[in-house]
């Protein structure tokens, strides 16, 4: 049977503040905690897969790393550049770091019908839950941008104020997407509450049912966080170190904590969202009765959760770093059209369900057109003619790298002009013994 809207948000709201107050702290041990053991995994598995040890001095098989890289950074010097806005340059690292864990509140870590009992007292495990939870968790993953823009603007140099730029940009293009996958488990679901869109998964998970979505979700996911292959605000290669490259000690450790909790945060909206939230995977859930109720469902997100941050680590260690042409495309051009189409499709699929019509009519009504653009779309790539090789004219005129004011490659056809050389002041003895045994070798 389909829960009625908002059936379970009369849980909520009434809990003594001590208990509100240990689920707060619960909420943040658990990122803390999830954070420390995905940076040591996170170096243990890229290590396996790029076969290396890997860290394996600080505790037992190196399991006490995140540790000792927190008491490192601690120790280190903490610096404030002297050109910089002090003020906004110490608070970007908060307003990183703060929303970060905000947004955790709403994620339900089992069903909301007070199951538990926590010191005698019936609770949800769920923090708090609202009738528009999610748009509060988009609001708070915006906020986070913030911080990183101001780091790079308030460091007074070059290469931050880039990467600021760019994690801006990112967050642009990418928040459009989340948003439109987002709003298909809305039309889907008839809900923005956390715990009423889990369950609505029942029998079937969103991530089944939404296909599109869920990849969509997946992709910006990696892109919001500025994780690998998307990590173009941090390209070292680029811009030495992103927007942090002027930080140093607790303030850069902020940093990098917002990161990892971030990836936290959107693995347990994507579990919530579409893998079933706190509920059983179906193998379990079909012989075992009781693994939905009780504390057990912790355990089903917990292990949600950490399968989608193996694969945050298992992109990284395989997958190169985009150009930030391909990155913006990708964003605009693949994901934003596919998201409005799907969401469209949705749509009518929905409405035309709740009008009463029948499966082969909403696949009829649906499907008939999408297959018909389909096809043209093919007809029109296959009778696209493509350009010979030698239809392209090259430039005419001589070839200047240096017209522009900045080096440029050349174009098809055009061929750099040769390089002045110095004469060589080697003995005349020297260049002939070194000319006969270039010759020698190569003969």
């Amino acid at each position: 049977m389909t829960p009625q809207p908002y059936e379970t948000l009369h849980f909520f709201g009434q809990d003594p503040w001590w208990l509100v107050l240990l689920k707060a702290v619960f909420c943040f041990a658990f990122l803390v905690l999830t954070v420390l053991i995905a940076i040591v995994w996170e170096r243990k598995v890229v290590a396996w897969m790029q076969l290396r040890i890997g860290p394996n001095r600080h505790g037992p098989w190196g399991l006490l790393q995140s540790l000792a890289d927190g008491v490192k950074l601690a120790l280190k010097e903490d610096l404030v550049v002297k050109g910089s806005d002090k003020v906004v340059y110490i608070l970007a690292p908060i307003v990183c770091a703060i929303p970060a864990f905000m947004a955790f509140a709403v994620i339900p870590f089992g069903p909301a019908g007070n199951e538990v009992s926590v010191f005698g007292t019936r609770t949800p495990l769920q923090l708090t839950d609202f009738p528009v939870a999610l748009l509060y968790v988009l609001a708070t993953a915006s906020v986070g941008i913030y911080g990183i823009v101001l780091a790079g603007w308030s460091s007074g140099s070059t290469y931050p104020l880039l990467g600021g730029l760019r994690s801006a940009a990112q967050m642009v293009s990418y928040e459009i997407a989340m948003g439109l996958s987002f709003a298909a488990v809305f039309i889907y679901s008839g809900s923005m509450s956390t715990s009423e869109i889990v369950a609505h998964q029942q029998p079937t998970w969103f991530a089944a049912l939404l296909p599109v979505s869920f990849i969509v979700y997946v992709i910006a996911m990696v892109g919001e966080t500025n994780r690998a292959p998307f990590d173009l605000p941090e390209a070292e290669g680029e811009l030495v170190g992103g927007f942090n490259t002027e930080y140093s000690s607790l303030k850069f450790a902020m940093f990098m904590l917002a990161e990892y909790v971030n990836m936290v945060t959107v693995s347990a909206v994507a579990s919530t969202l579409f893998l079933g939230g706190w509920r059983a995977p179906w193998p379990v859930s079909t012989f075992w009765e009781g693994a939905n109720h009780g504390w057990w469902p912790m355990l089903w997100i917990t292990l949600k959760i950490q399968l989608l941050l193996f694969l945050f680590i298992w992109l990284r260690g395989t997958l190169p770093r985009f150009r930030y042409d391909q990155f913006m495309k990708l964003g605009w051009k693949v994901l934003i059209p596919v998201s409005l189409v799907w969401l469209v499709l949705i749509a009518s699929v929905r409405a035309l369900r709740n009008e009463g019509y029948g499966f082969g009519q909403v696949v009829l009504y649906v499907g008939a057109p999408v297959g018909v653009v389909l096809l043209l779309a093919l007809l029109r790539d296959f009778l696209k003619k493509e350009p010979e090789p030698g239809e392209v004219t090259p430039p005419k005129g001589e070839f200047d790298p240096m017209a522009g004011g900045y080096p440029v490659p050349p174009l098809p056809g055009q061929a750099l002009p040769p390089v002045p050389r110095r004469r060589s002041r080697a003995p005349k003895q020297l260049q002939d013994a070194l000319n006969g045994a270039d010759k020698s070798e190569g003969s």
